[in-house]
This record gives C-alpha cells, sequence and structure tokens, in this order.
C-alpha cells in the first residue's frame, strides 16, 4: 500500500486539524481477483468525500453508506463484497472483478488517538516502516475488532490490553507483506498491516525531457531525488514534486552517496543527461553503490562505448543495467518515453525479472483463458 498512501494524507490531516472523525476502510481479506489486496486503505470523511481506492469506484460510494452507521455508533464493522459471476448483479456494483472482499470499518478520533492511522501517517512522513496486528473480527469483548498493536514496540490501541497481543506482535515483526491471518488467537481474525516508506528514485539529468519524468514518479508517489551538471536545469521551481533538487553533476551524486544507509535506500536510478561525461561520471558511482535498478537513457553503441571507458567498474554494473531504458511502447516523444521508463521501474519495484502484458500471462501454450481456466487470483 505504500505509494497509495501518500493520497489518504491531506484528508486525514485537515479533517484530524479540525477535530472531525473519519472513518477507516481497510481491505482484510480477498479471495479471487480483486482490484486492491489485503491491507489497502481508504479514508471517509463525515461529508461523505474519501481518499483511497479499494475499487475500481464500484464499492466506494456503499462503503461511504456503511461508513456512516461505524460514525454515528461507534463501532466497527466488517463488510462483505461477493462479485462472484451474476451474483454481482444483486449488488448493482458491476465491479466485473468476479472476487471477494471483506473490508473493515473503523471510526478514527481523538479518543482513540486517530490510530492506527496517525501512527502509520507519521512513519509515512518519516520515511520509515511501520506495521500493526489489527484485529478484524472478534468474539472476545476485551480484544474488539478495529483495536491492535504496533508490531515495532507493542504500543497497543482500541481499548485493548497489549499483553493480550504482545507474543503475536513480536512473532508477526520481521515480516513485510500485509496479509490476514484467520484465527490469530481463538475466535480472532486478524490483519497484519504492514507500511513500507515510498520508493526513492535518483533522477541524473534535469533537461525537458525529464520533467515528463518527474512528473509520473510524483503521481506513482516516489520520492524523488534529481541532480543535474547545468544550474539553469537544476533548480527546484522546475521540479516541485522532487523531494531534492541538487546540482554539480556526478560530484553531487557521489556526495550523495558516500553513505552506505543512503545508498540503500534508494530503489532505482534513472541516467539521462545527455552528456557523455556527465553520464559516464553518474555511472561509475553508480556501479559501487548497491542501487538494484539502473537505467541509461540512449542507444547500445553509446551504452557500450560509456561501458568501454568504466573499466573494471563495468562489470559491477552490467547486471542491474536496463540500457535502452524503459519498456518498448513504441514511444517517440518525451511522454509517452517517460511512461516507458516509469512502467519499467515500476516492474522492477514489483519484483518483476521479465515483463510482459497480463493476457499473455494468462495463455500459456497458446490456450485461450476460460472461466474455468482461471485460477490464480490476479486484479481486474
Amino acid at each position: 500500500m505504500s505509494s497509495s498512501f501518500r493520497s489518504l494524507l491531506p484528508l486525514f490531516l485537515r479533517e484530524r486539524d479540525a477535530g472531525r472523525a473519519l472513518v477507516l476502510a481497510t481491505v482484510a481479506r480477498t479471495e479471487g481477483p480483486t482490484y486492491t489486496k489485503a491491507g489497502a486503505l481508504m479514508l471517509i470523511a463525515q461529508s461523505g468525500e474519501y481518499a483511497g481506492l479499494l475499487s475500481g469506484g464500484c464499492l466506494e460510494g456503499d462503503l461511504a453508506e456503511h461508513g456512516r452507521q461505524v460514525l454515528a455508533d461507534g463501532q466497527a464493522k466488517l463488510v462483505r463484497y461477493d462479485m462472484h459471476g451474476p451474483d454481482d448483479l444483486v449488488f448493482g456494483l458491476g465491479s466485473g472483478c468476479e472476487g471477494a472482499m471483506d473490508i473493515l470499518l473503523q471510526r478514527l478520533d481523538a479518543t482513540t488517538g486517530w490510530e492506527p492511522m496517525a501512527r502509520l501517517a507519521a512513519a509515512w512522513q518519516a520515511r520509515r516502516c511501520e506495521s500493526v496486528m489489527l484485529i478484524v473480527r472478534s468474539e472476545d469483548h476485551s480484544l474488539p475488532a478495529g483495536g491492535g498493536i504496533f508490531c515495532s514496540d507493542a504500543t497497543s490501541f482500541g481499548g485493548i490490553t497489549p499483553a493480550a497481543l504482545t507474543s503475536l506482535a513480536a512473532r508477526h515483526a520481521g515480516e513485510s507483506e500485509s496479509r490476514f491471518i484467520p484465527h490469530a488467537l481463538p475466535g480472532i481474525d486478524m490483519l497484519r498491516l504492514a507500511l513500507a516508506p515510498a520508493a526513492r528514485v535518483l533522477l541524473l539529468g534535469a533537461g525537458p525531457d525529464a520533467l515528463p519524468v518527474a512528473q509520473l514518479a510524483s503521481f506513482l508517489g516516489w520520492n524523488l531525488t534529481v541532480i543535474d551538471h547545468r544550474p539553469h536545469y537544476a533548480r527546484p521551481e522546475r521540479f516541485p514534486e522532487a523531494e531534492i533538487v541538487l546540482d554539480g553533476g556526478p560530484d553531487a551524486l557521489t556526495e550523495l552517496l558516500v553513505d552506505p544507509q543512503r545508498t540503500a535506500s534508494f530503489a532505482a536510478a534513472i541516467v539521462m543527461s545527455h552528456h557523455f561525461l556527465s553520464d559516464r561520471g553518474y555511472l561509475m558511482t553508480l556501479a559501487s553503490s548497491d542501487i538494484p535498478y539502473v537505467g541509461l537513457l540512449g542507444p547500445v553503441v553509446r551504452r557500450e562505448r560509456l561501458l568501454s571507458q568504466m573499466g573494471a567498474l563495468s562489470s559491477r554494473l552490467r547486471g542491474r543495467l536496463c540500457s535502452p531504458v524503459g519498456l518498448d511502447l513504441g514511444a517517440n516523444n518525451p511522454e509517452s518515453i517517460a511512461l516507458s521508463i516509469a512502467a519499467e521501474i515500476q516492474g522492477s519495484l514489483g519484483g518483476r525479472e521479465r515483463i510482459e502484458p497480463l493476457s499473455r500471462q494468462l495463455e500459456p501454450r497458446g490456450q485461450a483463458v476460460t472461466s474455468e481456466s482461471l485460477s490464480d487470483p490476479l486484479s481486474s
């Protein structure tokens, strides 16, 4: 849920500062193909305004109606949507996903310290991982749904006794994914909700064609650092969506990556200064880093010329280097090239070694997909 979490912050901070209660909607469990998976979040304000999407827009209005009840009585509520086949017509929602979702609705207000949202928001703003064990369904009145405990320090919320969940939190503290845990305790189902910081991406080159790359990075929720050797390009006002904008070229990158912890925090680097010596300097510095994805703009012949001038350092980079950068989308202008670059990086962030159309993944050996053959839960 990392990249989408940022969209929740403006509504949460505004309503909290005004002292107005909200409803937090959390996908606790899914079955079959659904738009989002366990751990996805949505906020609903008293006005009916909401932030975040749990479906393609087909469930959100109905969730807002359930949210009014939760706001009124303060009781957490578990709502189930089953869109398998023709049953979806009963709901009149037309989601088309043909899966099922259990969604927990809970009231956030000052009496509960706005948890778990307050601490998740603070972790996001500090670029820190956070995880919480959230009670989804409970037959134990001392451990009500909507309560929980944070895994890192066993801080509880929702009026529960920490001791009841401390060992459970410790057991799941090392996990990195959100997942539903049925019968985590007798009569209690829980969700381990994990929040990872936004991906940090280096954009090495700030020319005109870097602007749409930066805009897409911001739209996807990435934290962007921009560096260029030309001061008239490396200006914060040209990249208002960037976290950091530096001039100084490769020297600035070297200084930035002196700290190994800062180096490891970057998930990707895009080299696109269009200046041969600067690109070579960037690549030499990146070769000594642990950044897992390095994209280089330009044709193969230019890539090989750059690598040939790097000496032994080239061997430390080849396995991570994607050049020409981007997916083959038929891109022929700065905007579509930016899209191809962002798409390839998203695949890298998602752990995809090979990226191909979902339709091709679903049709091994050239066989058409039928409802009987579709067994893997994929997003609609």
